[in-house]
């Protein structure tokens, strides 16, 4: 059986969509292709602005899966560590070398416990969060099981309506808990406002923050009148960092796509009301696809459909053209409106997907290109990571 995650004996088109050295007009489609030189800036940018603001950046991984971009992000950016939403997920980046991992969510199957247990062994700091005191003793159990630690942050719901929990007396009662617990470590807290962030309107996100940052302000007072100080209070999205980053009360940020820039985030406006994917951040991310039929004069098939993408939060838009448009998708096609016939069979296009995070994780490989050639080819390193 091959080796998945090398590149050595591996076969275009059979095992990998390209191979570093090929032109860039070779790479098989459809195909997720990475401009190297935006991704970089992208990363150093947010690093310079995390810095500069006093802040750490802990990067999220769901939204890539990838160990190579993680690295990527630590070296050029200064990350401090990924987040992750699945134990499986937070292990791929703990074996590939990621130092400080944060699950941020709930881990409450007990198999699911036990593997989080066994993670520092793998030489990682390991976070959980934690929104019910009843969790805090299988976690503790876990951890004295294996002789390991768990640092736990205690999640707020400050708007997202997901997990968490809303009231101050609630978080540091678990955080108490959480103290008391032997194997535990009680670490802070996460308040990610994550409704909020593909908001088109700066004021209107604004107005949300608004809101979490009163109910973490108000929570960490509370802890530390119980003699509880928090290394992390987490969150802050693409969306709203300038946000967190001011609050006074926010350490850390916890930004997944801005590295790549997607359609969806791309559209909402920064406070000048421009769109945040034409000054603020560069689409650096690219379903690669093919015309593979032109058969009807006023539209191209391309070979990228809804197996190749996530359409959730919309169509791709193809990059860089106005003359064409992505109108329709189907398993294994997608429709391109061509009004002037100006494709024919065998044109490449860039497509900006809707949604970055379930697009990538329906694919192998990143091809990863400097100008016209490829550069790197790298694994999605936790693709179908989801339990």
């Amino acid at each position: 059986m091959k080796d998945m995650t090398s590149l050595d004996n591996l076969e275009v088109g059979f095992d990998v969509p390209a191979l570093p050295g090929m032109d860039a007009a070779d790479v098989q489609t459809p195909c997720l292709v990475l401009d190297l030189d935006a991704l970089e800036r992208n990363i150093k940018k947010m690093g310079d602005y995390a810095r500069a603001h006093g802040m750490r950046h802990r990067v999220h991984g769901k939204m890539h899966k990838s160990v190579d971009v993680a690295k990527l992000q630590e070296k050029l950016g200064g990350a401090c560590g990924v987040c992750c939403q699945k134990v499986s997920e937070a292990e791929v980046f703990a074996r590939g070398g990621i130092k400080d991992v944060l699950v941020s969510n709930q881990v409450r199957d007990p198999a699911k416990i036990d593997r989080l247990a066994r993670m520092p062994k793998l030489g990682a700091r390991t976070i959980c969060c934690v929104d019910d005191v009843d969790n805090v003793a299988d976690l503790s159990a876990a951890a004295q099981k294996h002789g390991t630690q768990i640092e736990c942050l205690v999640e707020i719901d400050c708007g997202a309506g997901r997990c968490g929990v809303t009231t101050t007396p609630a978080v540091v009662e678990i955080a108490k808990a959480i103290d008391a617990a032997p194997g535990l470590k009680f670490a802070g807290i996460q308040a990610y406002q994550g409704a909020m962030q593909h908001m088109d309107n700066y004021e209107d996100r604004k107005a949300k923050v608004d809101i979490a940052i009163a109910m973490v302000r108000d929570a960490v007072e509370g802890l530390r009148a119980q003699g509880l100080e928090c290394d992390i209070v987490g969150g802050g999205g693409t969306g709203s960092y300038y946000f967190e980053s001011a609050s006074g009360v926010y350490n850390e940020l916890q930004c997944g796509s801005y590295a790549f820039m997607d359609a969806d985030y791309g559209r909402i406006l920064d406070k000048d009301g421009n769109r945040i994917d034409k000054g603020e951040w560069e689409n650096a991310l690219f379903l690669l696809t093919q015309v593979m039929s032109h058969a009807k004069p006023e539209k191209a098939i391309v070979d990228a459909g809804l197996k190749a993408q996530s359409v959730d939060s919309g169509l791709p838009v193809i990059y860089g053209r106005d003359d064409v448009e992505y109108v329709k998708c189907s398993d294994e096609h997608g429709v391109v409106a061509d009004p002037e016939g100006k494709l024919k069979v065998g044109d490449k296009l860039k497509l900006v997907p809707g949604h970055c995070d379930p697009t990538c994780n329906v694919h192998d490989w990143y091809v990863g290109l400097r100008g016209d050639k490829v550069e790197a080819v790298w694994p999605v390193s936790a693709r179908g990571k989801a339990y």
